[in-house]
């Protein structure tokens, strides 16, 4: 899987950057950069992918992107009909590791902080109270100027230090295959699978949308993601599967065959070994 090359545009008298995102298509497609990226999903909802790593990203979510962490969030079709009423609202900081100069991480006080810059290569789900503390100083960091913007950045450095409640992402092993700009294939693979998993997609269909033979294709997805093409159906179904179980009240046999699960055993199987819960347990954890 062979994300595109990035360059992240920084203003020459800022450090590093942060923006407000208000359309859905910014962050819509596979790419990667040498920047750090802080992100708040304030309002929106869609499948994310962080190296080899795919789960549902909903509203009030912050995540934490390593250096050339091959990433992409993919907000929900709805989002992009013509005449929509939802919207999406993302603030987003790019930053350097180095941004705060050379020496700076090597001080005795900062250990924490290199640690937390180390696991971010693998990707941070941020939650437990740190979720909240990160999105409002993003707030902030949008209007404030000068030295309180490196307060404000250190702040939320130190906060995520010290958060327990951060879920690494991609696995220990996923490294990405290369840089290219063009990205076309893999693209088109994430968003027609996106677009039918709920029903069986045959080899030969996909491959086709690859524009490569089904052997060929196997190949290509296998050694670009670490995973088998049917693996990550399941996890696109089992995302899609926790996003009913949180917004609906289906019951559980509707809600696997909706998720394009042809039997309810695999359906309860596929949920546990992704999710490390039953549906049920899953579903309390979010209405209790």
């Amino acid at each position: 899987m062979r994300p595109q090359l990035l360059k992240v545009a920084n203003e020459p008298q800022r450090s590093f950057s942060v923006r407000r995102d208000l359309v859905p298509h910014v962050n819509n497609k596979w790419h990667m950069h040498s920047e750090l990226e802080l992100i708040h999903i304030k309002s929106g909802e869609g499948t994310q992918f962080i190296g080899d790593n795919i789960r549902r990203f909903r509203s009030g979510d912050v995540v934490l992107v390593g250096p050339n962490l091959p990433h992409y969030w993919k907000f929900d079709d709805s989002f992009f009909e013509e005449h929509s009423i939802r919207t999406t609202d993302v603030r987003v900081a790019h930053f350097g590791e180095l941004f705060l100069g050379g020496q700076f991480l090597q001080l005795p006080e900062n250990g924490s902080i290199r640690g937390l810059l180390e696991k971010s290569r693998r990707g941070l789900q941020v939650m437990g109270s740190a979720r909240r503390e990160i999105a409002a100083i993003l707030e902030k960091l949008l209007t404030v100027e000068g030295s309180q913007r490196i307060i404000l950045m250190l702040e939320a450095l130190a906060i995520l230090s010290e958060e327990k409640k951060c879920a690494t992402l991609s696995s220990i092993g996923f490294k990405p295959d290369g840089v290219t700009t063009d990205n076309e294939r893999i693209q088109a693979v994430f968003d027609y699978s996106i677009k039918n998993f709920k029903r069986k997609i045959k080899l030969e269909e996909i491959a086709d949308v690859a524009n490569i033979s089904p052997n060929s294709f196997c190949r290509f997805f296998k050694s670009r993601t670490r995973k088998t093409y049917s693996q990550f159906l399941i996890e696109l179904r089992v995302g899609h599967a926790c996003k009913l179980l949180i917004e609906t009240n289906q019951c559980l046999k509707r809600l696997c065959f909706e998720s394009g699960f042809n039997n309810f055993t695999s359906f309860h199987k596929y949920f546990k070994i992704i999710t490390g819960k039953s549906p049920m347990m899953y579903q309390k954890e979010f209405t209790a």
